[in-house]
């Protein structure tokens, strides 16, 4: 889930709660990430990403799994995050590669057990080498997943075999990071979507989901096909958090403003981002 900015620069934490909602009754996401890359996290303080969780949770924590972004590249400080949120009230966390410093595999499985140790929520684990500069290796997965609380991980790595090498050695919950390959990644197990362009297209991902579940196959590959512009348009024209927010601008939703050094889209990306839209078969607030 993006975090809703004003001009100025604040948190719209009223445009967070409308956010949520509308991302859960009418997108049809049966959770949300909050805090997150996409939640702009590395701009927000850790006073705002608790109020940014609260607010969720009173919006939506009755009817859908909120998940709280906990990870840094600061083992202490991913600790101190994660106990917040378990205060909050969130449902679990989400912690990612710590970037950067670029530790060696013992280095993660040492960060993310000693999160994990921390309080008593589930993990997902968010393994993204093209912004963390260091891969989880599958073994250091399967090791990882003897641990009782690391239940889940949000695969950005786009290593589908390897994946696959994972999930059949444990029990591992596999979420698509990475809107390209969601179908691909149905059809090698995984439970479902950490998703961008689910902002946008969240109730057509649902469906989706709900017809390769059924064994329709050819549905699914409908579907996603029938969103291939839409994916193009949020996903690959820049980065992602800009063009979520675009996007919610044109459903008429609090998508809110970004953050430096993230810049908002130009006119010419609206425009061209508009198109794309139209012809996944989304309904613009002046359609």
């Amino acid at each position: 889930m993006v975090t809703p900015f004003t001009e100025s620069g604040e948190v719209d934490y009223e445009g967070v709660q409308r956010l949520a909602a509308y991302l859960v009754d009418e997108q049809r996401n049966d959770g949300l990430i909050v805090s997150g890359t996409t939640g702009e996290s590395p701009t927000t303080t850790d006073e705002e990403k608790e109020r940014i969780l609260r607010a969720v949770l009173e919006s939506v924590g009755d009817r859908a799994t909120v998940v709280a972004g906990a990870g840094t590249n600061d083992t202490r400080h991913s600790v101190e995050l994660a106990k917040t949120a378990e205060r909050a009230g969130a449902h679990g966390l989400l912690l990612v590669t710590p970037y950067y410093n670029k530790p060696p595999q013992a280095g993660l499985h040492l960060h993310f057990t000693a999160v994990a140790d921390a309080t008593g929520l589930p993990v997902m684990l968010y393994d993204i080498p093209g912004r963390s500069g260091v891969p989880i290796e599958t073994e250091t997965l399967i090791r990882l997943a003897e641990h009782p609380r690391i239940v889940a991980v949000k695969d950005a790595k786009a290593d589908l075999f390897a994946s696959s090498q994972v999930m059949a050695a444990t029990e591992l919950a596999y979420y698509s990071g990475d809107d390209t390959l969601n179908l691909p990644w149905l059809s090698v197990g995984a439970a479902g979507f950490a998703s961008v362009v689910g902002h946008a297209v969240g109730a057509d991902l649902a469906v989706m989901i709900e017809r390769h579940r059924a064994g329709d196959v050819a549905g699914a590959l409908a579907v996603h096909r029938r969103l291939l512009p839409a994916v193009t348009g949020i996903m690959t024209r820049t980065q992602g958090a800009i063009m979520a927010k675009a996007s919610l601008h044109l459903l008429g939703q609090p998508g809110g403003f970004v953050r430096p050094p993230l810049v908002n889209a130009t006119e010419t990306q609206v425009a061209v981002l508009r198109d794309d839209l139209i012809a996944s078969g989304v309904k613009l607030a002046d359609a």
